[in-house]
């Protein structure tokens, strides 16, 4: 078994592990899911064109088109130039995803992909992909407008999971959805899911990586997620003492 692979299945286990010791604290209907911008161990200047020829002129590239279909960092292949919003400075960058449970909002789920624009709805189809694998009633799942396209609410819906989706003009979620109670307390209930994420950048290893390649990036992110419940779980404990 390749390293990088037996690494990445050990920090899915370490994590299902965690998870095991949170029985009855987590909800196994109501969700949300996002995605947080991880910046690569990888400089500007690394991004340079993919067929230079190894000249090194990709370090001046003032003036120059950047495209992740054109260019590539040498120092980390598989990081992407990526910004998550209008405004932001675009960076050498993965996404790391997690799907939230909505009643203490511990983490259900982690992985880390490639900076795309349409990972986070990949990535989110996939967990909950494996959340509905395991036989239970119908669940929910809450998320920004990003995820307010009609392939991710239609795939959403053909899993068997309510897409409790923020709207936006001309979206996919109409108020065949929007009118029901559970839609505004599933709204109500996105800030948890950023909880986890500023532990992870400001406590954990998230806001800069130290690592790079994808497949570590993500035994790290993982990890770091089964840390986080780690640490929530006794103090969630004591509270329902």
């Amino acid at each position: 078994m390749p390293a990088t692979f037996a690494s990445f299945s050990r920090a899915q286990k370490f994590f299902a592990h965690v998870k095991e010791q949170a029985a009855g604290l987590m909800s196994d209907e109501h969700f949300t899911v996002d995605g947080t911008l991880i910046e690569a161990w990888a400089g500007q200047k690394s991004f340079r064109r993919k067929d230079d020829g190894g000249s090194g002129r990709g370090g001046d590239f003032h003036g120059e088109s950047r495209r992740n279909q054109t260019h590539a960092s040498r120092t980390d292949p598989e990081a992407r130039l990526y910004k998550k919003s209008a405004g932001q400075e675009s960076k050498l960058s993965y996404l790391g995803h997690t799907l939230v449970e909505n009643r203490n909002g511990l983490i259900a789920a982690a992985m880390t992909t490639q900076a795309d624009g349409r990972a986070e709805r990949d990535a989110a189809l996939l967990m909950l992909y494996e959340l509905t694998r395991k036989p239970s009633g119908r669940i929910t799942t809450g998320a920004d407008k990003a995820y307010d396209t009609r392939d991710f609410v239609d795939t959403v819906r053909e899993l068997g999971v309510t897409p409790h989706v923020a709207r936006r003009q001309h979206g996919a979620i109409d108020q065949r959805t929007s009118r029901h109670p559970g839609y505004a307390i599933s709204l109500s209930k996105r800030w948890l899911v950023e909880k986890p994420f500023g532990w992870l950048k400001q406590i954990g290893p998230l806001r800069k990586v130290k690592l790079r390649g994808l497949a570590k990036v993500d035994w790290l992110f993982v990890f770091s997620c089964a840390a986080f419940n780690l640490l929530r779980i006794p103090k969630l404990q004591a509270q329902t003492a």
